[in-house]
């Protein structure tokens, strides 16, 4: 097994790109109304998971690969990057500090808000880059995905009484360790052509257990970033006559393969578990992510201005990210909010 080799200094250069990215990271991280208690954020972590090798050949319907496979025109010499992200699901639990010791319980209250258990998730990311196309052809180059079990603890101030100056409340963060590999290879069609594949396979150990241990083990919302330096992708959506039958040919396993960047552009691709057009945009008058794609912002953002008193405070004392949609959706003035309501443009072709 080869070593994972990452380069820091080789990002996908354009902030389009990150920006489309980071939006199908968290496409469904929270849904409206954004409260813990609906339904919807009880059952989270839907789209695009990676699931344990072991629970996911005896459960049909719960993947432990996926796969892109797209076309690059590249001549001799050329290398590609390839970057898998995905998000890592995190338990948190208030707990009471009795004689050193934590004890979860079911809240607390710090600075006012109540605290409650809840999952959260952090940003993980696989890389595989300056990967010469020839090497792949010959042989396969694996990366390997490892994330150790851990736990913190952070203090919670104003929680009671204090002894020997410090808070008797804490919030505990712990999570699984996640094992896998992000396998590359690449097969020459044609002179200056390759099919390139990228597998991501899950092969954490399954002990067994409830749907949220499950995808404490699970990469959620795992999408592929590919990246040809010297190269450049080819549409699957809307190939080239003559490449068709190759496009065609390219079979990808829980993601859609698009163009990413500027109209025209091609050095970039992005293999994601939603469906997506080549070259997708983030509309300009959007004033930050609601965590659905597939919505409309006005829509979404009227909606959690319709919220009770008391929804909104539910939402406040959960995830920090409805906290923030519901004080920006709060914070927009008039023309932001009409901004919202439709643009017409024209087609720049």
């Amino acid at each position: 097994m080869d070593e994972p080799m990452v380069d820091e200094d080789e990002q996908p250069p354009l902030d389009q790109v990150r920006r489309i990215a980071r939006a199908v990271l968290y496409e469904g991280y929270l849904l409206w109304p954004y409260r813990q208690s609906a339904l919807k954020n009880r059952h989270r972590w839907t789209i695009g998971g990676v699931h344990p090798e072991p629970y996911g050949r005896e459960h049909d319907g719960h993947p432990w690969l996926m796969r892109t496979q797209c076309l690059v025109e590249a001549g001799a010499g050329a290398s590609v990057d390839v970057r898998v992200r995905y998000l890592h699901v995190v338990a948190r639990e208030p707990a009471l500090v009795r004689d050193g010791v934590a004890e979860p319980v079911p809240e607390l209250v710090a600075g006012g808000l109540r605290v409650l258990p809840r999952e959260e998730a952090v940003e993980q990311e696989a890389a595989a880059c300056g990967l010469a196309l020839e090497d792949l052809a010959r042989r396969p180059f694996r990366a390997a995905i490892e994330v150790p079990a851990g736990q913190d603890a952070e203090p919670l101030p104003d929680t009671g009484p204090v002894a020997e100056g410090r808070p008797v409340g804490t919030v505990i963060r712990h999570w699984e360790a996640l094992r896998g590999h992000v396998e590359v290879s690449a097969e020459e069609l044609e002179p200056g052509l390759h099919r390139l594949t990228a597998d991501v396979v899950n092969t954490t150990p399954w002990p067994g257990g409830t749907r949220t241990d499950l995808m404490r083990r699970t990469l959620v919302s795992a999408h592929t970033v590919l990246h040809a330096r010297d190269g450049r992708f080819v549409s699957l959506m809307d190939p080239p006559e003559e490449l068709r039958d190759h496009a065609e040919g390219c079979r990808s396993l829980g993601v859609w393969p698009v163009l990413v960047g500027e109209e025209g552009e091609r050095h970039t691709m992005l293999s994601a578990p939603i469906i997506l057009y080549d070259h997708p945009r983030i509309s300009p008058e959007s004033p930050g992510d609601l965590f659905d794609a597939t919505e409309i912002d006005q829509l979404l953002t009227l909606s959690v201005l319709a919220l009770s008193e008391e929804e909104k405070r539910e939402i406040r004392e959960g995830d920090p990210r409805g906290r923030e949609i519901l004080e920006r959706c709060d914070g927009l003035t008039s023309e932001q909010l009409m901004r919202l309501h439709g643009v017409l443009r024209t087609d720049p072709t």
